[in-house]
């Protein structure tokens, strides 16, 4: 008996000794990275949003300031690559038209830094107006455009309509890298990017990234947990997930039930695990429901 009230109380006493052990760090709000294997290329993350920039020998270049909703988040990206070098920062390039990713950009003009789109995203942004989002200085058409400054070659191709009409491909040769945004989930399930979603190009859009030359992916958003960098198979993954969605909803839409009650009950059984799949199953059968249901 004694032995076994003993036994209790060290119990008790263990527990709030349990309750009380430290958490984990909390993630911080900024962070840079530098990717391994490179000379140059850094990942800068606000939040759940992240761009690319890349420090060359003659300037830096710069990805989408990332600062929506964010009224210091463009000055403190330039503060950011202001830690990593005195450098001009001679570039910023809006990956596509969308305010989650460019808002921001006045920190990098007052930088004396050029802004750079797609010739579309440009004409979308004339036409809205955005205050926080300045706009672009110089264009890029349908047929893509390479950069070069210094000892870094960056090539920007636009390889159709997919998330946006305006969606621009960053590839390092050398380092065998893209910068893509919004057009691959690493790890996830497609969610609310689905609203802009153009299905049947998107997936033509993907093949032609699949075939490009290149080893690692630095997503617009980061990977969760661990933050990750893409792979093709990601690519190949993500094209098999959105035809298979296209085919279930399909099936759906022929029986005459989109957008309800499709949308509350079609159930996508593969990918049910999937990190991020409660919240985005209702935009991918409400897009898929859009296509197959109404033609648009």
């Amino acid at each position: 008996m004694q032995r076994s009230i003993i036994a209790i109380l060290a119990v008790l006493f263990a527990l709030p000794a349990a309750a009380q052990a430290p958490a984990a760090p909390a993630r911080p709000q900024i962070q840079t990275t530098k990717v391994d294997g490179t000379d140059g290329v850094y990942i800068f993350r606000n939040g759940g949003h992240q761009s690319m920039f890349i420090v060359t020998t003659d300037g830096v270049i710069a990805t989408d300031p990332i600062a929506y909703g964010r009224p210091t988040g463009g000055a403190d990206y330039v503060a950011e690559i202001r830690k990593v070098t005195n450098q001009p920062i001679k570039l910023l390039i809006y990956s596509h038209h969308h305010y989650d990713h460019i808002a921001g950009g006045k920190a990098f003009k007052d930088a004396g830094a050029t802004i750079v789109s797609h010739e579309r995203a440009k004409a979308r942004l004339e036409v809205l107006k955005d205050p926080a989002t300045p706009l672009p200085d110089e264009t890029v058409g349908d047929k893509g455009a390479t950069i070069r400054i210094g000892n870094t070659v960056l090539e920007l191709s636009y390889v159709g309509l997919n998330h946006s009409d305006s969606t621009l491909v960053f590839r390092l040769p050398k380092e065998r890298l893209i910068f893509l945004v919004d057009l691959v989930p690493v790890g996830a399930f497609p969610g609310l990017g689905m609203i802009d979603f153009h299905p049947l190009d998107a997936m033509e859009s993907l093949k032609k990234i699949a075939a490009m030359d290149w080893d690692r992916m630095i997503p617009g958003h980061p990977c969760q947990p661990g933050d990750r960098l893409g792979t093709k198979k990601d690519v190949e993954d993500h094209i098999a997930l959105q035809q298979y969605a296209s085919d279930v909803v399909k099936e759906q839409a022929r029986a005459g039930k989109c957008w309800n009650p499709a949308e509350a009950e079609t159930q996508f059984d593969r990918y049910k695990d999937m990190p991020g799949y409660a919240n985005g199953r209702p935009y991918v059968v409400r897009r898929y429901c859009g296509l197959w249901g109404r033609g648009t």
